[in-house]
């Protein structure tokens, strides 16, 4: 999957259970293992659990592979 697809994707799924400060890290420069860092906090520990399982499950939904 492109990368700036996979980040539109990860981006609106946090955005849907509304995740703040939401911020894309480009760290292709710095480490060969990945092009970037999508970073964003929840109000609570049950919002950021939510956070992951949508990212989750939209990234799935597009083909995508997740691997933890």
């Amino acid at each position: 999957m492109e990368i700036r697809k996979l980040q539109k994707i990860v981006v609106s799924a946090l955005e849907d259970i509304k995740g703040k400060d939401i911020a894309v890290i480009n760290t292709a420069k710095l480490s060969s293992m990945f092009d970037c860092i999508v970073v964003a906090t929840g109000d609570s520990n049950r919002q950021v659990k939510a956070l992951a399982r949508n990212v989750h499950e939209k990234v799935r939904e597009a083909g995508g592979m997740v691997l933890s």
